[in-house]
């Protein structure tokens, strides 16, 4: 399939360069970042007169001040606030970063790719452990942490994806991962379901995930493989090979690579945690 380009009116996309490089500024200067993160939020909802009232000490409302406080990620608390395994460190440095990536998505300005595409750029630039060039990250791509995803060039991330970053979560270059596909590098013991085991996750270069595809902990999926959409992969899938099913299995290798490529078959488990 072919696509246009398109753009934004030029003086649209000179407003959209300055905010996104004035937020890049403060974040990368000596500020601190959970207060960046609370002014930027209270500006894009619409908060920005109180914000400015209650900076200069004059009086706001209980409300008005509650809505300020959840906009400063000091103030939250979020699902993987309590998680006993994270490295506090670095969750107390990526914490303001997650709350502002989730507070862009939960503002009007997510809907407009024009902005969204280039203000999670930024966001990702100073939060994951790695984020290659030209990412297309959609709304409501989720992560515990962030600051263990690794992303390579040019990979596309589309809507309502989990990456899970408990443990080490690894995607090459020029990946594509559908909606609402699901990547895990965590699992609980069957019966001791606070016995947490952590693995690193790895996609490889050019690999395809399909919508609602579900990658186990642990997973690998190599080089220029595809996995069919609902397919659940608990092995890893080789390169150039096309795994579908739950569980996932290889079902063919893509034309023109059978030469270099393993025979079809089950999926092995090479996990380690």
């Amino acid at each position: 399939m072919t696509k246009r380009q398109v753009s934004l009116p030029p003086e649209v996309q000179a407003r959209v360069d300055q905010f996104v490089e004035s937020v890049d500024e403060r974040l990368s200067s000596s500020d601190e970042t959970a207060d960046v993160v609370q002014e930027v939020l209270a500006r894009l909802h619409g908060d920005g007169v109180v914000y400015d009232r209650w900076r200069a000490e004059e009086s706001i409302s209980h409300a008005e001040r509650v809505r300020l406080d959840a906009y400063d990620p000091r103030h939250v608390m979020g699902k993987s606030d309590p998680w006993a395994e994270k490295n506090k460190e670095q969750f107390r440095e990526s914490k303001p970063l997650r709350w502002l990536w989730r507070g862009f998505d939960a503002s009007p300005l997510a809907h407009n790719v024009g902005l969204a595409l280039p203000f999670r750029q930024m966001v990702a630039n100073h939060l994951f452990a790695e984020a290659g060039d030209d990412l297309q990250l959609y709304r409501g791509i989720r992560f515990p942490y962030g600051h263990n995803i690794k992303i390579g060039n040019r990979t596309i991330v589309h809507e309502n994806v989990l990456l899970d970053d408990r443990g080490e979560l690894t995607i090459g270059n020029r990946v594509s991962i559908a909606d609402d596909a699901t990547l895990h590098s965590h699992g609980h013991d069957v019966i001791d379901q606070s016995d947490v085991s952590i693995y690193c996750t790895v996609v490889e270069d050019d690999v395809r995930l399909g919508s609602e595809a579900m990658l186990a902990a642990g997973a690998r999926v190599g080089h220029n493989a595809m996995v069919g959409a609902k397919a659940l992969v608990r092995g890893d899938v080789p390169a150039h090979h096309v795994a579908v099913g739950m569980p996932a299995k290889s079902v063919r290798v893509k034309p023109g690579w059978e030469s270099v490529a393993d025979e079809p078959g089950p999926l092995p488990d090479n996990r380690e945690t």
